[in-house]
């Protein structure tokens, strides 16, 4: 091995990067409860308790949200996370027979 290669600006130095690599923040979305006319308010406060490990002041505040204005969002999650979770829950709920609904929405 010559002595260049262990030299400052020798050919070690040439392949150590000069800037680190910046990486990407996936991109988040939100799982949002929409309200309907049928469920009732404590079924929503269950299914959120249940599927997404909310506390109850927490699930009865988003439950109100979608209530009085016709989304609450739920949580914020990686894509593939915040699909697979909306799937389960709405297969989840659509055996109950009410049609409670939620999807996902990018933040």
């Amino acid at each position: 091995m010559s002595n260049q290669t262990m030299t400052p600006g020798g050919v070690i130095d040439v392949l150590r990067p000069k800037t680190k690599p910046k990486i990407k923040k996936p991109t988040m979305y939100v799982v949002v409860v929409h309200n309907d006319p049928i469920t009732p308010r404590w079924f929503v406060t269950e299914v959120l308790k249940r599927f997404f490990d909310k506390a109850e002041a927490e699930a009865n505040r988003i439950m109100l949200l979608a209530h009085n204005y016709g989304v609450g969002v739920v949580v914020k999650l990686p894509r593939d996370l915040a699909e697979t979770k909306t799937k389960q829950v709405n297969e989840a709920v659509r055996a109950t027979g009410y049609p409670l609904q939620f999807s996902v929405e990018e933040e």
